[in-house]
């Protein structure tokens, strides 16, 4: 049985834990001292050497993507934190800078001293306002501590930190959309290459990275890239947060090694609500492939999700049970995806939208079989055809609830989704404006 490894979370049940005190009564900021006496490029290759994969969804090697800025170009370096959260079942980051933002802002320190960056923006998703004041409140608390500013801790190394609350467009937590609102304008993805290690943010070297990678890294520091590698597997290193929420007993956040199977999550949270069984669940959030219970004992780490067909993405665990129609669920994200969407790329503009129309009207009973048909090919079309991953992400759930539930499908050419499934209460608009929609 896994067991937990509460690092960023240790101190989350303290009612003071987001203040500077209690951070540091727990040896905060104590890997910066640490830091600020190795050289740049040996906190680089620490980072490396730990195995830290990008915490955000992608996977990428944090030490990695740090190492691709270009040593010759002139132009100052940014480091930017990705706090824009927003995806339908992912929720790991806003309860860490809730309750921790210091490892947060230790973590901006360390890496921007890594990257030899004098400027660091965290851009957080503009709805979540507590989050923008705790922050704020604490990034004041470190400049009053002499831990920003000029000559930190005497190091002669200084830096800024802007909190920076983004619109609430879900298209930001895309990294270079994100550098475009940054920089003033519409948040739209910009075209790779450049990439924006190269030309980031105002045109300069830029590292973006999640909010869990940038907090990661001091307990790194602190610790030894062996202390991190001993937990995890051999290509997805360390511990994450998994966040389980739905048909659980006890949802919340779980801070354990990646490699931790679902089956082990589910003992932890209690198991799935009395007298039901689980149907299914999202690894990575809503833009990854579903699994079923069949994909229960799978490890989760990179490498095992991704050979099953799916994503772990940002481990955000949506547990279904089987009161639950997949239809109805998948329709419900798609309608975010259609309006999340920047609308800057055709196929994700319009595939989105039409894939809305045609699960709506499956989901009232009025479908075909051809519509099936439909909803694939609209994938077809919309996967590896637009500039970000969101139009990759919204076809994930179509084309996996269709090779593991058709038979729901095909039953909605002739039964409403809540006829089969009474228990879900279901929206006016569903029985009264399908064939309107359509």
């Amino acid at each position: 049985m896994t067991t937990l490894t509460p690092v960023l979370s240790r101190n989350w049940d303290r009612p003071d834990s987001y203040t500077l005190d209690a951070y540091r009564e727990n040896g905060g900021y104590e890997a910066l001292r640490k830091a600020l006496t190795m050289e740049p490029d040996a906190i680089v290759e620490m980072v490396k050497a730990s195995g830290l994969r990008g915490r955000g969804g992608a996977g990428f090697p944090t030490g990695m993507k740090w190492g691709f800025l270009p040593k010759d170009n002139p132009k100052p370096r940014y480091l930017v934190v990705n706090a824009d959260e927003s995806e339908p079942g992912t929720c790991k980051d806003i309860p860490l800078m809730m309750a921790n933002p210091h490892a947060l802002i230790e973590g901006v320190i360390i890496s921007a001293y890594a990257i030899n960056s004098h400027q660091a923006f965290i851009y957080v998703r503009g709805e979540v306002l507590h989050v923008i004041r705790r922050l704020r409140h604490a990034v004041a608390e470190a400049y009053e501590a002499g831990l920003l500013g000029k000559d930190i801790l005497g190091s002669g190394f200084d830096l800024d930190v802007v909190v920076h609350a983004g619109a609430g467009a879900y298209i930001c937590g895309e990294e270079t959309a994100l550098l475009d609102s940054l920089e003033g304008y519409r948040g739209q993805p910009r075209l790779k290459p450049p990439f924006p290690a190269v030309a980031g943010l105002y045109a300069s070297p830029t590292v973006v990275n999640n909010v869990e990678s940038i907090a990661t890294v001091p307990s790194i520091v602190a610790n030894g890239a062996e202390w991190f590698k001993s937990m995890g597997t051999e290509k997805s290193a360390g511990f994450g947060f998994f966040s389980l929420s739905g048909h659980v007993k006890r949802p919340g956040q779980y801070e354990a090694p990646l490699g931790v199977t679902l089956r082990e999550l589910l003992e932890m949270a209690g198991g799935i609500r009395d007298g039901h069984r689980l149907k299914f669940w999202t690894p990575g959030g809503s833009s990854t492939p579903i699994f079923t219970e069949e994909h229960i004992d799978i490890p989760l780490d990179f490498e095992s999700v991704g050979g099953a067909g799916s994503m772990l993405g940002t481990r955000a665990l949506q547990i279904f049970d089987e009161t639950t129609s997949v239809v109805r669920v998948v329709r419900g994200w798609i309608e975010f995806y259609a309006h999340e969407s920047c609308g800057k790329c055709t196929p994700c503009r319009e595939g989105s939208y039409w894939m809305v129309q045609v699960l709506r009207r499956i989901e009232a009973g009025k479908g075909t079989q051809e519509d099936i048909d439909t909803l694939l090919d609209i994938c077809d079309n919309l996967l590896g055809r637009s500039f970000c991953a969101l139009g990759d992400g919204a076809t994930s759930s179509v084309t996996s609830a269709i090779k593991y539930f058709r038979e729901e499908f095909i039953a909605g050419t002739h039964t409403p989704a809540w006829e089969l499934f009474p228990y879900q209460r279901t929206t006016r608009w569903a029985n009264e404006s399908v064939e309107e929609d359509a």
